[in-house]
């Protein structure tokens, strides 16, 4: 759903699920040296998820594998969603909507690459940043939008899965008390459209900050993703008040509590969405739908197993 203009390749600062044991500027030969790999399944339970077109069936369960790892001087995070585990009526994963949803952000480190300690001051790595959102859309699917001012229902019809990349330069950043943290500027580009329009700023973090005596341990972690730039023109008007479907910025960001053991985790989370996947409030409204609600509290209650 993310939209796209004519630019240049941005820079980033990077996109990193999990922070690595030694940057490839503090190896000193072997850049596998400090290869790792993890990955875990999480059970999630999403409530008030945005864009919301009914708010009575904004809701959803979904099963996510999540991995990540380094290799040499290629540093990889993704996960793969599938939704709607036991093919409920309920929620907003119904009636043939897009099963799977999958996020892949491979970076390259230019510090392994070039042989070159290119840290400098609070940046600890420079890398060439991809990011691929893969699904997730309405395929076939349908959904029924109930409205306040309209006694019925709408049939809406949507069509076609996601299909987003994002180029830029990534970086490792070390921030006050958070430590490392992936920062990115990106140039989007609408694979669907075969088309460049606008850019996105992605921050995230892993902060533990309470351990306990069984090697247990709260972290606070969380991720940030601001979109601008983009061509409000792209979708249209909608069919109402002449208002464009699609904004100029729009972002997302994420705060999470999580309680860590060895193999288990349990959390929350609490997203607030402004103008989501760059969506106007109302996007799409006509005579008898009152249109996309796009900015909002989503929550996620989450519980973890770890490989």
């Amino acid at each position: 759903m993310k939209k796209l203009n004519t630019l240049a390749l941005a820079g980033t600062l990077a996109l990193a699920g999990t922070a690595f044991t030694a940057s490839a500027a503090e190896q000193t030969g072997d850049i596998h040296a400090a290869d790792y790999k993890w990955m875990q399944f999480n059970i999630m339970y999403a409530i008030d998820e945005h864009p919301i077109a009914n708010k009575d069936e904004a809701t959803h369960n979904y099963l996510e594998m999540e991995f990540g790892g380094r290799s040499g001087f290629v540093d990889l995070y993704g996960y793969v969603d599938v939704f709607n585990l036991a093919n409920s009526d309920s929620g907003d994963k119904t009636n043939n909507a897009s099963k799977m949803f999958m996020k892949l952000a491979p970076r390259f480190s230019l510090d392994a690459i070039t042989g070159t300690d290119l840290s400098f001051g609070p940046v600890q790595e420079v890398y060439f940043s991809t990011l691929f959102n893969w699904g997730g859309g309405g395929t076939t699917g349908t959904y029924t939008a109930n409205t306040q001012d309209f006694s019925g229902s709408l049939e809406a019809y949507t069509q076609g899965d996601v299909n987003m990349s994002f180029w830029g330069l990534g970086a490792d950043v070390n921030v006050p008390w958070l430590g490392k943290t992936g920062m990115n500027l990106f140039a989007t580009y609408d694979i669907n459209r075969k088309d460049w329009n606008g850019y996105q700023f992605s921050a995230n973090w892993f902060k533990p900050f309470v351990f306990f005596d069984d090697k247990s341990f709260l972290s606070f972690q969380g991720y940030v993703d601001y979109q601008f730039d983009m061509d409000e023109k792209i979708s249209g008007t909608n069919f109402v008040d002449g208002k464009y479907n699609n904004t100029e910025h729009g972002g997302a960001v994420f705060f999470g509590l999580y309680y860590h053991t060895d193999r288990f985790a349990l959390g929350y989370g609490g997203k607030y969405f402004y103008h989501a996947y760059g969506l106007n409030d109302g996007a799409f409204k006509n005579a008898n739908w009152g249109g996309l609600d796009t900015t909002g509290w989503t929550h996620f209650l989450t519980a973890t197993y770890k490989i």
